[in-house]
């Protein structure tokens, strides 16, 4: 059964306390995605792309209605040092952030994590005529 048909007849708030443990397809990549291996009971997103689905509005609830691909477009590291993954959902905009899984790829982790330093909202030069002008005090100086 699949995760939408089980959003039907499952009862409410039927993940919060309840693995969810059968597989599913990553409607990004295509590949099958097991439970096992993730190091938890609630797998939500693709260990391979990291994608997810846009079908919770309160964790395991699964009452979003919009189903969205939720793309990761960021990571962040919590106060106990655990890395959760930001998930915006392309259809609604929303963000979500959950944990990484054991099996995560860590390549895709990383060019998620260096994405600000490689692709910065402004032009480096900036920076280099920025420092120039506030002399170092944090002050402007035109």
């Amino acid at each position: 059964m699949n995760r939408e048909n089980k959003k039907k007849s499952l009862e409410k708030g039927y993940y919060k306390t309840n693995p969810c443990r059968e597989p599913f397809v990553c409607k990004n990549c295509g590949r099958t995605v097991v439970p096992f291996g993730a190091g938890t009971d609630h797998r939500n997103h693709c260990p391979y792309c990291l994608w997810s689905r846009h079908l919770d509005i309160e964790p395991g609830d699964r009452a979003a209605d919009c189903g969205g691909a939720m793309e990761p477009v960021a990571v962040w590291v919590r106060k106990n040092g655990e890395w959760a993954i930001v998930h915006r959902c392309r259809i609604c905009g929303i963000l979500h952030a959950n944990r990484i899984a054991a099996d995560d790829n860590p390549m895709k982790l990383m060019s998620i994590a260096m994405k600000p330093l490689t692709a910065p909202p402004f032009p480096l030069d900036a920076i280099e005529e920025m420092t120039k002008r506030m002399g170092g005090d944090g002050e402007l100086k035109w």
